[in-house]
């Protein structure tokens, strides 16, 4: 299980290249990090030079569409990667932060997650990336970057907010065309009528 991530300060508005980052105690984030091969060259170019001139939901609209196309490897259509990885994203629930929905597609993944304090996003995702990547490699036998380097973050603001990136999270896997009902995705939040009830200590009603 992830375990590189070190309790550091959060870092409030902060770049790493192009992509804008909030990092803040309190703040639940929605969350997506993809496979390294997930986007071909010449979009993966054209997606780096929107990303620095369109707003964030344009340049995460855009990536989504063509994540959803299923381009790359797709390691993660493999079930015992996905549960890998799943189980990695939920490992240190209501311990470093609080997990309120998630799903893993066959290129990329997407988390809902409080954010505690002294365990900033950064780190967060830093563990789950850094685990699963030594895993899945010593089970592919390959070597080299698994995930890409960077990854969107967007700060929920909102109740409203809120539950529209839940069901974003739930339908994305009938949105790509892999099944007909959200429950049906075994790797998600929605096979398994997650809660989404989190209290800032990490608590999740029964």
């Amino acid at each position: 299980m992830p375990t590189s991530a070190l309790p550091r300060k959060q870092l409030g508005w902060h770049s790493r290249g192009y992509l804008p980052h909030l990092d803040a105690a309190g703040l639940t984030q929605s969350v997506t990090f993809r496979l390294a091969d997930s986007l071909p060259g010449a979009q993966a170019e054209i997606w780096s030079e929107l990303a620095r001139l369109a707003s964030d939901a344009k340049r995460r609209a855009l990536a989504e569409v063509w994540l959803d196309r299923g381009h790359g490897s797709c390691a993660l259509r493999e079930p015992v990667l996905a549960t890998l990885v799943e189980n990695a994203l939920l490992c240190f629930d209501g311990q470093r932060c609080g997990v309120l929905a998630w799903v893993v597609m066959p290129n990329h993944v997407h988390v809902l997650v409080g954010i505690f304090p002294n365990w900033p996003l950064r780190s967060l995702v830093k563990s789950w990336k850094s685990y699963t990547a030594r895993a899945i490699n010593d089970r592919l036998g390959r070597r080299g970057a698994l995930w890409q380097a960077d990854y969107f973050d967007r700060f929920i603001r909102d109740d409203s907010h809120l539950l529209s990136e839940i069901e974003y999270i739930k339908e994305n896997p009938v949105k790509a065309g892999l099944v007909a009902r959200a429950a049906d995705w075994p790797w998600s939040s929605a096979s398994r009528k997650w809660s989404a009830d989190v209290s800032p200590q990490g608590d999740r009603p029964a």
